[in-house]
C-alpha cells in the first residue's frame, strides 16, 4: 500500500516579509517580485561568494554584502550561486558595504527570477532567523499533530467498519471544504461537505473535470487513489482555504485511508459507483430532496441529462450487476441501484429521437434472456421528458413492481408491466395506508383475523385468486373436494357472507387485497 509522508512546513517569501520584525527593517523588493510565493524552508546567514555550496534549496539567505563590495563579478556570482542552489530569496541589509541597492546584483536577480529584498534600516539578522525558525518549528509540530489526528480518526472509522461516506464526512470536516471522489473518467462517485458548497462544485463539474489533470491552484488539491501499480480514481479537496502544504497533507491522508478502506473491505471502484447511483436514485424516489437540486449530482455521475427522455424502471428478481451489464450490451445510458425489498431501480436516459417503449421492451427481453428466469419483472412508468417528473415516475414504477410482487398471476404479465396492467391490485396498494381502507379490511375479515383463522384465510386467498375455482383450490391445498367445501362453509360462517354472491365475494376479495397490501 502506498504511504505518504508529512510535507515540509514552509512560509512563503511574501509571508516572511509581513512579519512585524521584518517590517521594522523597511523591506523593499527590488527584483523577482513575481516569485514571492516561493516557500521558505529555512533562513541562512551567508557572506561568501560561493554560498550555494552550503545550501540545499528553499533557504532565505541574509547578507550584508561586506565581502562583495567593490567587486561586481563577485556580486553577480553570488546571485548566480543562490539561483543554482534553488534558494528562495536573498535579503541584503543596506549599510556600510551597500548604502543603496547594488545594480549588478539587482539585474542578476531579475534575470534569474530570484526575489531580492533590501532592508533600508539596520536590522539584527538574528531576530529574523529566530522568528522564522520558531514559526517553521511550530508549523512542523502542527503538521505532525494534524497528520496523526486525521490518521487516527480515519483508521478508527475503518476499524469500526464505517462506510465510505462516513470517512468522507470526516475528511470534509477537517478540510472545511467540499470533498469529491471520482473514477478515472472523472465521474463523481461520492461527495462530502456542506450541501450548498458541494452543489456549487457539481454544477460546474464538467469544466472542473476537464481541468482535473492540470496543476493545483486556488485550493484545488488532488491525490491519486490506487495501489500495487494500479490507479483507479482520485480524491479532490475543492477550494481548500488553508496553505497548500497542509491541504496536500489532508488529501494524502485521505487517499491513504480510502485505499486502506478498499483493501480491507474488499470494495472496488465499481462498488463505489453502485453506491453513488444508489444514493442518487434513493433521494429521487424519496422526494426529500427536490429533483432540481439533484440534477448536478446526476450530471456529475455521468448521466446524460440535457434534452433527454427518462424511463424509470423497477426490476424484481434481477441483480444490479446483471442489469448494468445488459445496459452496456445494449449501449444504453442509465443508472442502476438496489432499493429495499429485493427491488432494483433503473433510470434510462435516451435521446429524444429514440423509441422509448421499444428500447424498454428490448431491455426487458434481453434481461430475461440473460437471467434465464421468466419470473423477472420489469415495472415501468411512462417516459418523462422533464427531469422534475423523474421522482414521480420512479415511485410509479416502484408501485407497479410492488403490486405484482406477490401476485399469483405474475407469470401471465407482459415482460414490461405498467400501471394499466395491475388493475385493482394496483389501486388497493395505492390506498392501503388510508384509514378508511384499513377499517374496511378489518371489518370484512374480522372473523378470520386470528391465529386460528390463518389456514382458512389462506384457503380464501387461493379460492378468490383462482376465480372461485373449487377444483383448482382443492388441488393447490392438497385436500379433497368435500374437505374444501367444509372449509368454505366455515369461512362463510365466520364472515357472514355468501361467496356465491358476486358482490359479496368481490367485497371480501378487495378487503383481502387491502389486508395483504398492508401486511406487505
Amino acid at each position: 500500500m502506498t504511504t505518504f509522508g508529512i510535507p515540509e512546513p514552509a512560509l512563503s517569501v511574501r509571508q516572511v516579509l509581513t512579519l512585524e520584525r521584518v517590517l521594522a527593517g523597511e523591506p523593499e523588493v527590488v527584483a523577482g517580485a513575481g516569485h514571492l510565493d516561493r516557500p521558505v524552508r529555512w533562513v541562512h546567514v551567508a557572506e561568501a561568494p560561493d554560498v550555494g555550496v552550503m545550501l540545499s534549496g528553499g533557504e532565505m539567505v541574509l547578507t550584508t554584502g561586506v565581502l562583495l563590495a567593490d567587486d561586481e563579478e563577485k556580486q553577480a556570482e553570488y546571485i548566480r550561486s543562490l539561483h543554482r542552489a534553488e534558494a528562495a530569496a536573498v535579503v541584503l541589509g543596506l549599510g556600510r558595504a551597500f548604502p543603496s541597492p547594488p545594480e549588478v546584483m539587482r539585474r542578476a536577480a531579475e534575470r534569474c527570477g530570484l526575489p531580492m529584498i533590501v532592508l533600508h534600516r539596520p536590522f539584527p539578522f538574528a531576530e529574523l532567523t529566530e522568528e522564522v525558525q520558531a514559526r517553521l518549528v511550530r508549523r512542523k509540530f502542527a503538521a505532525v499533530s494534524l497528520s496523526e489526528s486525521v490518521r487516527t480518526a480515519l483508521t478508527g472509522l475503518i476499524t469500526a467498519g464505517a462506510p465510505l461516506q462516513r470517512l468522507l464526512d470526516e475528511i470534509a470536516q477537517h478540510s472545511a471544504c467540499p470533498v469529491v471522489v471520482t473514477n478515472l473518467a472523472h465521474r463523481v462517485l461520492a461527495t462530502a461537505g456542506e450541501r450548498p458548497a458541494v452543489d456549487d462544485v457539481l454544477r460546474d463539474w464538467e469544466r472542473i473535470a476537464r481541468q482535473a489533470g492540470g496543476s493545483e491552484g486556488d485550493g484545488w488539491i488532488r491525490a491519486e487513489l490506487g495501489g500495487r501499480g494500479e490507479r483507479w480514481g482520485q480524491i479532490m479537496l475543492c477550494g481548500y482555504r488553508g496553505d497548500t502544504a497542509t491541504g496536500r497533507l489532508l488529501a494524502d491522508r485521505a487517499a491513504e485511508s480510502l485505499v486502506l478502506h478498499r483493501m480491507l473491505g474488499g470494495n472496488s471502484a465499481h462498488t463505489w459507483e453502485e453506491q453513488s447511483a444508489q444514493s442518487l436514485l434513493t433521494d429521487l424516489v424519496s422526494g426529500v430532496v427536490p429533483a432540481r437540486q439533484l440534477l448536478p449530482r446526476a450530471r456529475a455521475a455521468g448521466l446524460p441529462v440535457n434534452r433527454r427522455t427518462f424511463v424509470p424502471l423497477v426490476v424484481r428478481d434481477g441483480e444490479s450487476a446483471q442489469l448494468d451489464r445488459v445496459l452496456r450490451m445494449l449501449g444504453l445510458s442509465g443508472l442502476v441501484a438496489e432499493l429495499a425489498d429485493e427491488a432494483t431501480a433503473v433510470l434510462l436516459s435516451l435521446a429524444r429521437d429514440q423509441d422509448a417503449e421499444a428500447l424498454t421492451a428490448h431491455f426487458a427481453a434481453r434481461l430475461r434472456t440473460e437471467s434465464g428466469s421468466t419470473k423477472t419483472v420489469v415495472a415501468a412508468a411512462d417516459p418523462r421528458t422533464a427531469w422534475d417528473d423523474v421522482p414521480a415516475g420512479l415511485r410509479e414504477a416502484q408501485h407497479v413492481a410492488d403490486a405484482v410482487a406477490d401476485s399469483s398471476a405474475a407469470l401471465d404479465l407482459p415482460a414490461v408491466v405498467r400501471l394499466k396492467d395491475v388493475h385493482l391490485r394496483g389501486l388497493i396498494r395505492l390506498l392501503r395506508d388510508d384509514p378508511h381502507v384499513q377499517s374496511f379490511a378489518e371489518r370484512e375479515l374480522d372473523g378470520l383475523l386470528c391465529s386460528a383463522g390463518d389456514d382458512l384465510l389462506s384457503v380464501l386467498r387461493t379460492y378468490l385468486a383462482t376465480g372461485r375455482n373449487k377444483s383448482r383450490t382443492a388441488q393447490l391445498h392438497h385436500v379433497s373436494r368435500p374437505a374444501l367445501y367444509r372449509r368454505l362453509e366455515a369461512i362463510q360462517g365466520r364472515l357472514g357472507v355468501d361467496l356465491d354472491d358476486f358482490e359479496q365475494a368481490a367485497s371480501v376479495h378487495i378487503a383481502l387485497l387491502a389486508h395483504d397490501a398492508q401486511q406487505g
